[in-house]
């Protein structure tokens, strides 16, 4: 059994020509699923003959329709042609372009508006730049090979030059603005860390954070510090995304470091940036878990350690229901009850469950004291369903920023090369770049319905 595909062209006056771009052949009846419609090699094979037919129509018409010359608006005549390669999804074609002269001035016109160093379709980089920010750029080099018929743009370097393109025209991007004003906005900021090739550093610090809003509109930023990206700038541009109006409630959650607090001011965040509580918790855990730990070799540390570990859980419910003040009675208690491990905690025996529970303790007290303008009552904001704290950028500095950068990657970052991909990273799972492949969130100036979307 024989097929042929055939491409029909149809002109504007109704006139139709045909061509056959390929055969193919298959046996008779199904013997096996491998016979079953057809092959990748034939798909991408078809898939690129179907190009380059197309391509050679589009520039047999382009020839057709001689131009003007924008000085003198005298007709031009074709001068010669010039071939031009140029990389597409499904191939690498060679267009055959004509260069036209002026019969009055003698200008040349190419009678194209392409950039003369465009060598590729926006398509193809937009696709390699989107890959390339979800998984590592021989991989997805390795993928578009596999999957569509390029024999051109498929070297690691070139997906790497694509993505630092593509990250450098979104800074420079103007912020989407939604129709409908948001009533509350949650913005969350926060740090991680990435390898750094630089010369003298061995890490490069990344500002990560989120912007939420009420009703579940959600967008992602982030950006490494000293490079190009302002992140004031970065967080302002989010903000109008999701929908920031004059009369927008903000509310800002940080971990105490003074330079975040200081960011959110330059974005325009007037309001004081409350302490989240992920990072309190995480500091009463390990107090707790030291607590737990400490040897009793008495009955008089025993009953010690128990009320410990029972004031460490007072302390836990008094910093939950923002009762500052009391906090400072159980951090006094815990310390006026170490005296029954006295000798434990000194530096001799730094290593010892009690020195341990006498350096956390101080630790944390050291951590309230200078976080005790922004500690608030989270008991009562969760219970009204408002967010509490940035753990949920801490899981966006796990996706965003180490599965693809830290973990299991054996690489180190320019600071240019992080930033940039990190911009496209973003603007991928927050839907605001190429298709919705990989796209972790709604988007937020997107008006359809979520039920269309899934439809």
């Amino acid at each position: 059994m024989a097929w042929i595909v055939r491409l029909v062209k149809t002109d504007a006056e109704g006139e139709t020509r045909c061509s056959d771009v390929m055969a193919f052949e298959r046996p008779n009846g199904l013997h096996t699923l491998a016979e079953l419609g057809l092959t990748l090699a034939e798909a991408k094979q078809l898939l690129a003959a179907v190009q380059q037919q197309i391509v050679a129509e589009q520039a047999a018409d382009h020839t057709a329709h001689v131009p003007t010359c924008p000085d003198c608006g005298s007709f031009c005549r074709v001068k010669d042609y010039r071939p031009r390669a140029v990389a597409t999804l499904f191939g690498r074609v060679m267009v055959r372009l004509p260069r036209f002269r002026c019969v009055a001035c003698c200008k040349i016109e190419r009678g194209i508006r392409w950039p003369a160093h465009c060598r590729s379709t926006p398509e193809l980089d937009q696709l390699q730049a989107h890959l390339s920010a979800l998984m590592t750029y021989r991989t997805a080099a390795d993928l578009l090979v596999q999957m569509f018929p390029i024999d051109a743009s498929k070297d690691p370097e070139t997906l790497r030059r694509r993505v630092l393109k593509a990250g450098a025209a979104l800074e420079a991007q103007a912020a989407a603005t939604t129709a409908a004003p948001a009533a509350t906005i949650s913005v969350t900021l926060d740090g991680t860390f990435v390898r750094s090739c630089e010369p003298g550093e061995r890490h490069l610090e990344v500002r990560v954070g989120n912007v939420e809003t009420s009703t579940g509109a959600r967008q992602v930023f982030a950006a490494v510090v000293g490079a190009d990206t302002d992140i004031a700038a970065l967080i302002h541009r989010n903000l109008t995304s999701v929908g920031r109006a004059a009369d927008t409630t903000l509310t800002a959650f940080t971990d105490g470091c003074p330079g975040l607090r200081n960011i959110l001011a330059d974005a325009g965040i007037t309001t004081a940036p409350m302490l989240d509580w992920f990072h309190i918790a995480m500091r009463l855990n390990h107090l707790k878990q030291v607590a737990d730990a400490i040897s009793a070799t008495n009955p008089g540390q025993e009953k010690a350690k128990a009320a410990i570990v029972n004031e460490v859980e007072r302390l836990r419910w008094r910093l939950w229901n923002g009762k500052v003040t009391n906090a400072r009675i159980s951090i006094d208690r815990i310390h006026a009850m170490m005296r029954h491990f006295r000798g434990e905690h000194d530096r001799k025996s730094r290593g010892a469950s009690a020195g341990k529970l006498w350096a956390a303790l101080h630790a944390l007290d050291k951590y309230l004291i200078g976080q005790n303008e922004w500690l608030v009552n989270y008991a009562g904001r969760y219970r009204a369903g408002l967010r509490v704290g940035t753990s949920i950028t801490e899981g966006t500095a796990n996706f965003l920023v180490n599965r693809r950068m830290n973990k299991q990657q054996q690489m180190r970052w320019s600071r240019r090369g992080a930033d940039l991909l990190l911009q496209v990273r973003c603007a991928a799972y927050n839907g605001a770049f190429g298709s919705v492949f990989g796209q972790r969130f709604h988007p937020a100036n997107d008006t359809a319905p979520l039920a269309a979307n899934a439809a």
